[in-house]
């Protein structure tokens, strides 16, 4: 059992415990307490649809904290992490802690080129494929934390490794559906590091640019929004964002009018191809068409994406802009962190004489060959 403490509560074993709840704007998924001397982090929304809550407690340097059960116990200050999304990268390179990272599962998906200054140095090592399938690796580099996300194999050994001493705090980031939610976790991660001051700042910085990007296309009528396609084939089902998602949440926030709008859902709609083709064939912008280079060759992958108005167009935008030395995409490692990018460059397409001076960072426009 997981004792509960709140500004307001008090218990025999803690009797003189005080803790502020600090505030959050957009993340949903995690809490922050501060005591004396130490933090509680909670997720409570690890994974979509979870009944059970992780709880963490982060002691500050020299310090001790309440009595209780704890998922994981943190020491500040902490030396060495390991991180197991490219989503968590961009946290410690933004809060100046890059060099903390010793290992992940399979560089090539990292385009941090702060991250690959030090894998360059072989000073961060390779988990492979997922860290369940070096678990002894882990717990021989010994770090002070492991941050695991509940998407993919990663929560298979955390009983083991917390037996061992080494923590692993759940980031459920992708729980978040609006933009700024999911960038907000830096928080989560700033606590964790011993930075919960400068993790702020920096959010504070990309919330404001967010917000002042977002005012750009409030006053437009609905007539004038663009219908905009997304999504892709793959096996015959259509796969695009549901309306409720961080995707169709940034293209709205762009001033786009998303084709799939009334199809609810957090996640990625299944869609089939006859009534993409009935609802879009039209639609003037097509976004995230998956990773193609070009549209000769989005075309011979699928001829059937030939018919819709976009491709003859060329109105076909992906988010291939920016990689990293072994082909990561930046978009799945920063994008989700800076959500005023990704928005100012959806704005930029769509209403491009709303930022008539700006360049497109992580999206790109496919030409013909």
């Amino acid at each position: 059992m997981i004792i509960l403490f709140s500004c307001a509560e008090k218990s025999a074993e803690n009797e003189n415990l005080t803790l502020e709840n600090i505030p959050l704007s957009y993340a949903q998924g995690f809490d922050i307490q501060e005591g004396e001397g130490f933090w509680i982090l909670t997720v409570n929304q690890p994974w979509k649809g979870a009944k059970q809550s992780f709880k963490y407690l982060v002691l500050e340097e020299g310090k001790s904290g309440p009595e209780g059960e704890f998922n994981g116990v943190i020491q500040l200050p902490v030396e060495e992490v390991i991180l197991t999304s490219t989503t968590q990268i961009p946290h410690l390179d933004l809060l100046g802690e890059t060099q903390k990272m010793i290992a992940f599962p399979n560089l090539d998906l990292i385009s941090s080129e702060k991250v690959w200054e030090r894998i360059d140095q072989n000073l961060v090592k390779d988990l492979g494929s997922a860290p369940s399938a070096n678990v002894e690796m882990i717990l021989e580099m010994e770090p002070d934390w492991m941050m695991v996300s509940t998407l993919g194999e990663d929560m298979r050994n955390m009983d083991l490794l917390n037996q061992s001493g080494i923590p692993t705090p759940i980031n459920g980031e992708y729980v978040e559906q609006h933009p700024l939610g999911r960038a907000e976790w830096i928080k989560f991660t700033g606590v964790l590091l011993g930075k919960y001051e400068e993790a702020d700042s920096v959010f504070g910085v990309v919330e404001k640019a967010y917000l002042e990007a977002e005012e750009l296309v409030k006053s437009i009528p609905d007539a004038e929004k663009p219908t905009v396609l997304t999504g892709v084939l793959y096996q015959d089902i259509w796969y695009a964002p549901g309306s409720e998602s961080w995707g169709a949440k940034i293209l709205e926030n762009a001033g786009g009018n998303y084709i799939f709008k009334e199809q609810k859902g957090t996640g990625s709609l299944e869609l089939n191809y006859e009534y993409v083709l009935d609802q879009s064939m039209n639609s003037k912008f097509w976004i995230g068409s998956a990773d193609f280079n070009s549209l000769q060759e989005m075309g011979e992958a699928e001829p059937r994406y030939k018919v819709f108005k976009a491709f003859k167009e060329g109105n076909v935008f992906t988010y291939t802009a920016k990689k990293g030395p072994k082909g990561g995409f930046e978009y799945f490692e920063l994008g989700y962190m800076r959500p005023d990018w990704v928005l100012k460059d959806l704005i930029k397409i769509i209403h491009p004489n709303l930022l008539p001076d700006y360049q497109l960072y992580f999206y790109n426009q496919l030409n013909e060959n």
